[in-house]
């Protein structure tokens, strides 16, 4: 039985900020690179393809129609002047560049079917993933070629933080950079990232900027409610705890997915961290693999809103606390711990720092241990 594509959910909120990037793109006054940047799953590279998708749209003048051949070719991500491109799994016996690069295009291929087939995905997974220099080579390769329909083609570059930490590395953000420096008068780019500043300089000083901020929690609870048929509660409670992320929230209804285990297994961290007793973070650190640490980074933002809901707790600001179901937990543990807002801060942060290194795939173990002995030291009261 052949699958037909399901048609993606309209783009929500953000009103201005569309109305805004359609009058630059029809004036023309876009520059040929922007860089949309904001929290994981808000929707940065649903606006990615708004973008290419209105700037190439033959109807109505004012937003995409989604009626013309463009539009149903771009909604069905089939467009030929639309190239996706976003972090994938390094695939297996590609011994050569060549081999490399038709298997990285395979994937990539596979994963378009896959997206356009289950538009509505949850954010996050624990694969370790990079955007590779052949993928970059590609691009390079089909931006000096002519757009196949019309006078300009988009190249859509998601999580472009991922052009960083391969293989300890900057050869793939070299070579995007080299393409950033000199663009062909027809190709426009536009980079998405949860991290900007993982980015090079010299890549984000040759771009604009455009931030993407989270959404009203009542505006993700609709969403959930109307696109996926949510219970209304259920909805409420995801929306709440994706902090404003469609992407985060989709995870968060599904409670045996991968938003749901981040979360519990943060929340065991927060707990070894806190607790006192330094064989507890061993422990902990020992029930990860030794390989892998970029797909910590889902798990150290977990952890990093575990610590701002202690602070929360601890400042007896109860309303701002995101996991709610936790509270007792953090409201004890801050006044045991006789909390202040400097150590939560300096806890947050060194939990980044932990983030920063598992973009370069240090030894997880080691990484795990050596931030919860950290944070054991910063939350811990001086004697």
């Amino acid at each position: 039985m052949t699958r037909h594509p399901t048609p993606p959910p309209a783009f929500r909120g953000h009103d201005a900020l569309r109305a805004s990037l359609h009058r630059a793109l029809s004036r023309g006054t876009l520059p040929a690179t922007v860089l949309i940047h904001g929290m994981p799953g808000c929707g940065k590279q649903s606006l990615a393809l708004w973008m290419a998708r209105t700037a190439l749209c033959t109807g109505d003048p004012l937003h995409p129609c989604d009626r013309c051949g463009s539009c149903r070719l771009a909604l069905r991500l089939e467009h030929p002047d639309i190239h996706w491109y976003f972090p994938l799994a390094r695939p297996k016996r590609a011994s050569s560049p060549g081999k490399l690069a038709e298997a990285l295009e395979e994937a990539r291929h596979n994963k378009l079917a896959d997206f356009r087939q289950r538009p509505l995905r949850p954010e996050g997974d624990t694969e370790v993933k990079g955007i590779y220099l052949a993928a970059v080579l590609s691009i390079r390769g089909r931006a000096h070629k002519r757009p196949a329909m019309g006078s300009q083609q988009f190249f859509i570059v998601g999580d472009a933080e991922y052009l960083v930490p391969q293989e300890a590395s900057p050869e793939a953000a070299n070579a995007l950079l080299k393409l950033l420096e000199e663009p062909p008068d027809s190709s426009r780019f536009i980079l998405t990232s949860g991290r900007p500043g993982s980015l090079l300089d010299t890549i984000r000083s040759r771009a604009l900027p455009v931030h993407l901020p989270p959404l009203p929690a009542d505006e993700v609870a609709a969403f959930l409610e109307g696109e996926c048929g949510a219970d209304p509660a259920a909805a409420k409670e995801a929306a709440t705890r994706s902090q404003g992320s469609i992407g985060a929230a989709l995870g968060h209804l599904d409670r045996e997915g991968v938003q749901a285990t981040e979360r519990a297994r943060s929340l065991e961290l927060l707990r070894a961290a806190a607790g006192g007793r330094r064989g507890d973070s061993y422990k902990a650190s020992l029930t990860f693999g030794a390989g892998g640490a970029r797909g910590l980074l889902g798990l150290f933002a977990a952890l990093q809103l575990w610590i701002r809901d202690l602070g929360a707790a601890a400042l007896g600001h109860d309303d701002r606390v995101v996991n709610a179901d936790e509270l007792q937990f953090l409201k004890e543990t801050a006044r045991r711990l006789k909390l202040t807002p400097d150590r939560v801060a300096a806890a947050v942060d060194q939990v980044e720092e932990a983030r920063m290194l598992a973009l370069g795939n240090v030894n997880p173990q080691l990484l795990i241990s050596g931030v919860l002995l950290e944070l054991e030291e910063t939350l811990t009261p001086a004697a």
